[in-house]
């Protein structure tokens, strides 16, 4: 079976399914639709099924011309169907993996696949895991699978885990020149989910088993959540000893080495960080462990969207209105600069609070048209649509509140004709206008020397 296989993936005969078609799935049937395999995308939103099969894309960072290019050619083609898993050699699973109300893994998305694999597996298919999870679930979940199917695992069928690596909205890294961690159940399965991801990814690492790789990807999210966890912290000392946290950051940036840079903001956002090292605390919590640095960072970054929420209100008080009947306009509300993504956006928790406090409350952001009840349910059924960034507007509103600070917004505009400037990505520094500019600390310098004079 190994020897069948390797054949095929070498001749481009082996057809690959990839079950789930969104940020990870869809760029992810590109590749390997560009290396040559045929691929057939599996995902039960008929949507996005027919969007893929009339060549358009619902992907930022995915061409149109790129996927119908693909399904001209007859290599990409998107189906409801899973009954065609079984005509599959290859198969990834991209499903979410979210987190429930109470922190625990969601594994639905992922016990779904696995079932509709189960029903269609035969020998000679390779069944690569690649949605985020905590160690020891490609083993739990894919190996018992084959087992009540009679079959052995790197003899008959191959299973391996390779954690995807997509950062939305990046030109530089992307699926095809990130390095590519594999871990397989065997030997054989090593082998051969290495060369099937040789065919189309540049750069291959080979790691002795998929505990390691899950591990892997994991901790590279939890290294990020923590040290914003520290950044997040970091901007809470500053604003109460009155120092500029940009300006400290930046000046520890020019350390050439032992450190790297790490912004604070409105809180975490993306499928990644707020929810991966999650699935490791949950593990550990299994193991009696606490893992004591992703507790503690969590409950940092799940403040900051209170923290800004109070900081509009002090400034608002500090300038004779109250945040009751004020109108508050948030520039940008996507969890990221520059992209689209509303997944986990923390700004969905601040329209919530500021709404609760009595606010008036308004968005511009040139990637996201319109939120609503569907990807918010604290919009309680309303719809906010984004507001054209003018003149008019910015007259009319009572406070700004930067939380993504998207490249392609007028600050030079906000900055001329805003009242009130709430700064929570520290980007207003380089402009200088008639508004009020507050992000900690509120009186910079001044309140530093009282209270170091003190």
């Amino acid at each position: 079976m190994e020897e069948s296989i390797l054949e095929r993936i070498r001749t481009r005969d082996a057809r690959v399914g990839v079950i789930g078609l969104g940020y990870v799935g869809l760029p992810l049937s590109l590749v390997f639709a560009d290396a040559g395999f045929n691929i057939t995308g599996f995902d039960v939103d008929e949507d996005r099924v027919a969007a893929i099969n009339a060549g358009e894309s619902y992907v930022t960072d995915i061409l149109a011309s790129d996927i119908g290019n693909h399904v001209r050619s007859g290599m990409l083609t998107a189906t409801s169907d899973f009954e065609r898993l079984g005509s599959c050699d290859v198969i990834s699973i991209c499903v979410p993996t979210p987190l429930r109300k109470t922190r625990d893994p969601d594994m639905a998305f992922v016990v779904q696949a696995v079932h509709d694999v189960a029903e269609r597996l035969r020998p000679g298919q390779l069944i690569i895991l690649e949605s985020t999870s905590y160690p020891g679930t490609t083993r739990e979940l894919l190996v018992p699978l084959v087992q009540d199917r009679g079959l052995t695992v790197g003899r008959d069928v191959f299973l391996a885990f390779s954690p995807e690596r997509v950062d939305p909205g990046r030109l530089d890294w992307t699926t095809k020149n990130t390095p590519k961690v594999v871990g397989g159940m065997t030997d054989a399965c090593l082998r051969v989910a290495s060369a099937f991801y040789e065919a189309s990814i540049e750069t291959i690492v080979s790691v002795s088993s998929p505990e390691v790789a899950e591990l892997t990807k994991i901790f590279e999210n939890t290294f990020r959540a923590v040290n914003i966890g520290l950044a997040n912290e970091l901007l809470i000392i500053c604003d109460r000893l009155g120092l500029d946290v940009w300006e400290v950051i930046d000046a520890a940036a020019t350390k050439p080495f032992g450190f790297m840079k790490f912004t604070p903001g409105p809180g975490l956002g993306g499928h990644c960080l707020p929810v991966d090292p999650h699935y490791l605390s949950w593990k550990l919590r299994s193991l009696n462990y606490t893992a004591r640095f992703i507790e503690l960072a969590s409950e940092i970054n799940t403040a900051m969207p209170e923290f800004w929420v109070h900081k509009v209100q002090d400034a608002l008080n500090n300038h004779g209105k109250t945040i009751n009947g004020s109108k508050i306009l948030l520039l940008g509300v996507s969890y990221k600069r520059d992209v689209a993504d509303m997944r986990e956006a923390p700004s969905l928790d601040i329209i919530w609070m500021l709404r609760e406090k009595g606010a008036d409350v308004f968005f511009h952001d040139p990637y996201v048209s319109v939120l609503n009840s569907e990807g918010a349910t604290s919009l309680k059924g309303d719809a906010l649509h984004s507001q054209d960034l003018t003149e008019n507007l910015l007259n009319t509103i009572d406070g700004v509140l930067i939380v993504t600070d998207h490249t392609a917004v007028d600050y030079q505009l906000v900055a001329d004709h805003s009242r009130l400037i709430v700064d929570g990505r520290g980007v207003m520094k380089a402009f200088k206008g008639t508004g009020a500019i507050v992000g900690p600390p509120a009186q910079p310098n001044r309140r530093a020397d009282a209270l170091f004079a003190a």
